[in-house]
């Protein structure tokens, strides 16, 4: 896969002057290329950025995870040079396609400083309780962000890219919000369609509602936006008749989604939607907050359901971005995320880890939380969840049948 980086403020996109991996180099003005780099192989976008950085020891993305991911990867195997790539920083001027530069100011400010006025609380969102001053409270949503404008760049002609550290869809043009300080999602929407890509559908299975995705594509014919996420959570958005100028289906889910539920919406809404809509590339943010073991959420899948979406959805366009998200307990995350790589490259997962994979995930620590004090073996040994089928609730059969009926798939 050749990478061509439009680095020229006038085109939008402005990166730091780094090299994004060994193998390669990055210039002002000049072309990149990724020496290496198979082209029929995904690429797996990380940084180093992300291992010890922290939101700080009470928050909880205070855990270990992109760093987790990158490290099992590449213990099992998995992940060489050949298809790692290493974040460039997005400069304001990149970011100032979405966001406002007074905003994108105010991040670099404060991140300098250290310090939060009480006008970049109230009106930037900055040093709140969900969005605390920390170390890189610039650097990194800077570095996730230029993950994803990257991705949209080495897709210009195809491929399969995983950016696990992406995915922050509830940042605002002008505000933080939800932990998230930019939103990468966009951004990597917006660099495909730089790209010439059109037609792209994102799909989002975190718990929560990208609110902040549905705002930037409001009433966009060209845009569909599929977001199943628990109902009255957090940010209390994407109720079932929201439709975002007629460019989202919103699916609000019980408490309790199992994995033969989550199975019943995938083959009879996300996947005939998707197909239907033909698209050119498709966005997926796969947060890890849905399962089970998630401290903020109610609901109670395993990572199969995330894996076989992730499957299930990769033939149907001939470019594909496999986002991060959210995810809070350092074990399902670092498991989770670990096996869409495997998925995204046909590994078969095994059943139980090789001792270098286990020593990765015995290494995780997750102070502050009662389920870190004595976890049970299998975060240590295998990546596999056992499934966890159930019932199919009436509740959600009604929810689909209105969206089934509403689409035309009924």
């Amino acid at each position: 896969m050749r990478a061509r980086l439009a680095i020229r403020a006038g085109r939008g996109y402005v990166f730091i002057d780094k090299a994004p991996c060994s193998t390669g180099r990055l210039r002002r003005g000049a072309e990149w290329e990724g020496r290496g780099v198979q082209r029929d192989g995904p690429v797996f976008i990380g940084s180093e950025i992300y291992r010890g950085s922290s939101y700080g020891h009470w928050h909880p993305l205070r855990v270990p995870r992109v760093s987790t991911v990158m490290d099992l990867t590449r213990a099992l195997g998995w992940l060489g040079p050949a298809n790692y790539l290493a974040s460039p920083r997005a400069k304001p001027g990149a970011l100032s396609v979405w966001h406002a530069p007074d905003y994108v100011a105010a991040l670099e400010r404060v991140e300098a400083t250290q310090l939060g006025t009480e006008e970049d609380r109230e009106r930037f969102g900055l040093g709140t309780h969900s969005n605390p001053i920390y170390p890189e409270v610039y650097r990194r949503p800077a570095t996730a962000a230029g993950g994803s404008l990257l991705a949209g760049e080495l897709l210009v002609d195809g491929g399969v890219v995983y950016h696990p550290a992406g995915g922050t869809h509830h940042g605002l043009p002008g505000r933080a919000n939800g932990f998230c300080y930019l939103n990468d999602p966009v951004l990597g929407i917006l660099s495909l369609r730089r790209m010439g890509v059109r037609r792209i559908v994102y799909v989002d299975i975190d718990a929560h509602h990208p609110d902040g995705v549905e705002l930037a594509f409001d009433g966009d014919p060209e845009i569909l936006m599929i977001s199943v996420h628990e109902e009255r959570r957090w940010p209390f958005t994407g109720h079932l008749g929201d439709r975002a100028g007629g460019a989202a289906v919103n699916l609000p889910v019980p408490k309790g989604l199992n994995d033969s539920e989550m199975a019943l919406v995938r083959e009879a809404l996300i996947l005939p939607l998707v197909a239907r809509f033909a698209p050119e590339a498709i966005v997926l943010q796969c947060g890890a907050d849905a399962v089970e073991e998630d401290p903020l959420s109610r609901l109670t899948l395993s990572n199969n359901a995330h894996w076989e979406i992730v499957a299930a959805l990769r033939p149907l366009a001939p470019r594909y971005l496999v986002l991060g998200g959210g995810g809070y307990n350092p074990w399902s995350v670092g498991r989770l995320w670990t096996g869409v790589w495997a998925v995204l490259n046909g590994i078969e997962i095994p059943d139980r880890l090789e001792p270098e994979g286990e020593a990765v995930l015995r290494a995780l620590r997750w102070e502050g939380n009662s389920r870190g004090k004595a976890p049970p073996d299998h975060w240590f040994t295998t990546l596999r969840d056992a499934p966890r089928p159930g019932p199919v609730r009436d509740e959600l059969k009604e929810r689909l049948a209105v969206l089934l009926r509403r689409e035309g798939l009924g």
